[in-house]
């Protein structure tokens, strides 16, 4: 990284050591370590290189209240009680005997910078407490702030420890709450309100990250909008229960929070035992919402496991058969997906044990005799040779009571002892905590993959974690999402060319901890197209697009049975990773010409679709959203107007394509997606038949008019560059 970028020239810190200043992206993390506490002076945008952090520290030296302390309080790195801070508190724990509980954690050795000089390590004591806390912050190129913290007991008795979490500064600006909430087929649906005194706080108790998670929180000036506006944010990464806050107190501080949502009792340190809290990810913009994606997106897809090359056009069989497993049905269905030009034919929920509905056989990963006696080796083959990979649904960490699994251990489930653990979608929790559990799913799955030919596995996780003792009859959250984690990176250690989806009844594990160790996540169940767009959209906050399964489905939809176009359909699946998810065979033969045009036109936009800078534009009209991907030299995008219902305007707003190069001139016209939209109007605008040239800025300040849409249809803009920059 440059010195300009880094605050470093040659080596050497450009602040004093006890004053380092963190710098990437545009964002400055600037730390006062020279006290007994560290504190945080500053969080925000760039401060540049040449900050003089003394005068900083001492200009936010805070005037004495009344009826307060007596001596200033600044805003510390940890905030604890020593601190007399009156807000959360990052670290809560005690001894058995009530002791411990406000540990004055001070430095006990120099901060390390290292070899990166945007890194900062510390390592925090108190002997009389008998607790070290190690931390380290890392701002990457991209301005995303890494918060990782492990605390050690070295008392001579056990520690409980309740919460670590992260705490960050926010600016008196940030006076308006951003986060996202849903349910079953309706993921990550928004709400706003105004950052109260006192703390808004999101609590996950599902065991998974769950379909109503905020995924991030967000705090910022209040109206900030995609476009515009200052943006403070935190995101977990941990793909379990979980606690997210923003605070406004009456000494005029405000701070954001992000860390595990313990158990009682579920983390009791033995002396020398450490606790090793889920990384914190925090990100900041000045040009709202778009620029948090930047931010998040860059990192995702810096990250040195991130998917490399064209994301495959998938289909997935669910929809179109569900349990109704018939070799020939299957094989003529994957006959059709190669001619559409599937690249992926995954083989959904039924094809193992007694699995004919879903009451039986979770958990017995053997091939059913029954519904495939020669194997799944003729359908595998079969794939192949039609030169698409092959992939197989799972749900590892599920059993049915009525399995062989459960017959054998029912003591392998996740429930407190002697009651019976209560079910949901007629399965039981396995406890991953157990080494024997990990063990046996490691090699019943490697059992399979190393029998056929499968590069893709969808890992499904039905339910969420109700009751869930551990074999110790402890909470057991923690410890069987750490036994997933372990699962998974054995498996994918053993066979590195498998991909594998993060599904959760849809969306109800969509984060970066288990991204971590995935190839992308199933946003969610829903595949109605009006759904998806918003579903997909605020998804996308966080996730970049070639992450998030996409899927057509057939014309009514599965969930809310509701029917549209081919063509709004597509519209919404062609800006994640494109599946399709409907019975082929029932199809007209203009219908699948017309899917075919789509996965054609797809394949041919999915290097810009999956590699460009998401962007989505505020647009004035609520019946409506426009958003698209931009390239990253702005030489080319893709824009899609979704008119989600009917609008109060009689004829639309223009369309500000924004995100553009404001000097250059671009060619805008129409893509007649799978037929393009149906409109409602005498005649259209002029310049839809041939499109039209205009500059980048008149583009953004002016726009263009669209057609007159009827409710629930779509319209694809392609915006090129004409000639050099």
């Amino acid at each position: 990284m440059p010195a300009s970028a880094s605050g470093v020239a040659g080596g050497t810190p450009a602040t004093p050591s006890g004053l380092p200043h963190l710098r990437g992206g545009g964002v400055s993390l600037a730390l006062d370590l020279r006290g007994h506490r560290p504190q945080v002076l500053y969080w925000g945008p760039d401060l540049g290189p040449g900050a003089d952090l003394e005068a900083v520290a001492l200009g936010l030296v805070p005037a004495v209240a009344h009826s307060a302390p007596d001596t200033p309080r600044p805003r510390p790195l940890l905030p604890m009680p020593v601190d007399g801070w009156p807000m959360r508190p990052a670290l809560v724990g005690a001894r058995p005997d009530g002791t411990g509980w406000s540990p004055d954690l001070r430095p006990s050795r120099p901060p390390r910078r290292d070899r990166d000089p945007d890194r900062v390590q510390l390592r925090l004591a108190d002997a009389s407490a008998g607790l070290v806390l190690d931390l380290a912050l890392t701002l990457d190129e991209h301005g995303v702030l890494a918060i990782d913290q492990r605390v050690t007991n070295l008392g001579p008795d056990v520690y409980r420890l309740d919460r670590l979490a992260a705490v960050l500064p926010l600016p008196d600006t940030a006076r308006e709450i951003l986060d996202l909430t849903g349910r079953w087929s309706r993921e990550r649906t928004p709400q706003r309100h105004p950052l109260p005194l006192g703390a808004w706080c999101r609590e996950g108790r599902h065991g998974r990250t769950g379909h109503d998670a905020p995924l991030l929180l967000a705090v910022g000036t209040p109206g900030f909008g995609f476009e515009h506006g200052e943006v403070y944010a935190v995101h977990l990464a941990w793909s379990a229960d979980s606690v997210l806050w923003a605070e406004r107190g009456p000494m005029g501080r405000s701070q954001i929070g992000a860390g595990e949502l313990l158990g009682p009792g579920e983390v009791v340190l033995a002396p020398t035992e450490e606790y090793a809290a889920p990384t914190v990810l925090a990100a900041m913009s000045t040009a709202g919402l778009n620029g948090l994606s930047d931010a998040w997106h860059g990192h995702v897809r810096a990250r040195p496991g991130h998917p490399q090359g064209p994301r495959p056009v998938t289909f997935n069989t669910w929809e179109a058969v569900y349990f109704d497993h018939r070799a020939d049905r299957l094989r003529e269905l994957a006959d059709r997906a190669a001619q559409l030009g599937v690249e992926r034919f995954v083989l959904d929920d039924g094809w193992f044990g007694a699995r004919r509905d879903d009451t039986a056989g979770l958990g017995d990963w053997v091939v059913s005799g029954q519904v495939w006696p020669h194997g799944l080796a003729p359908l595998v083959e079969h794939v192949r040779a039609l030169g698409m990979q092959f992939g197989l649904w799972v749900e590892p960490e599920m059993v049915n009571p009525d399995s062989d699994l459960y017959r054998a251990h029912p003591d392998w489930v996740l429930g407190v002892p002697g009651r019976e653990p209560p079910t949901w979608r007629h399965q039981l929790a396995l406890d991953l905590g157990r080494p024997e559990v990990r063990d046996h799913l490691v090699r019943r799955l490697g059992d399979l993959l190393a029998a056929y030919d499968i590069g893709f596995l969808k890992w499904d996780h039905n339910r969420d974690l109700l009751d869930a003792a551990g074999y110790d009859g402890r909470p057991g959250v923690r410890a069987t999402t750490l036994g997933a984690y372990d699962v998974l990176d054995r498996l994918r250690a053993a066979f590195p060319r498998v991909q594998i989806e993060s599904c959760a009844s849809g969306g109800g594990r969509v984060d970066l901890g288990i991204l971590a160790r995935t190839d992308r996540v199933w946003a969610s169940d829903c595949l109605d197209p009006l759904e998806r767009v918003g579903i997909q959209l605020w998804t996308g906050l966080l996730v970049p697009p070639e992450l998030v399964g996409a899927h057509i489905g057939a014309a009514r939809s599965h969930t809310t049975g509701r029917r549209h176009d081919l063509s709004l359909r597509a519209a919404a699946a062609v800006f994640g990773h494109l599946g399709i998810e409907w019975d082929l065979t029932s199809m007209t033969p203009d219908e699948f010409a017309e899917l075919a045009g789509v996965v054609a036109t797809y394949r041919e936009w999915r290097a810009l679709l999956h590699g460009g800078r998401v962007h989505r534009v505020d647009h004035p009209d609520p019946s409506a959203v426009l958003h698209g991907v931009v390239a990253r030299d702005r030489s080319e995008a893709v824009f899609a107007l979704v008119q989600t219902s009917a609008s109060d305007a009689q004829v639309p707003a223009p369309l500000r394509l924004t995100g553009l190069d404001p000097d250059r001139a671009y060619r805008v016209t129409a893509m007649p997606l799978a037929g393009g939209p149906d409109t409602q109007q005498v005649a259209p605008p002029p310049w839809l038949a041939e499109g039209l040239t205009a500059t980048g800025r008149a583009l953004a300040l002016v726009g263009v008019a669209p057609p007159i849409l009827r409710p629930e249809q779509a319209l694809l803009l392609v915006v090129r560059a004409q000639g050099a920059r």
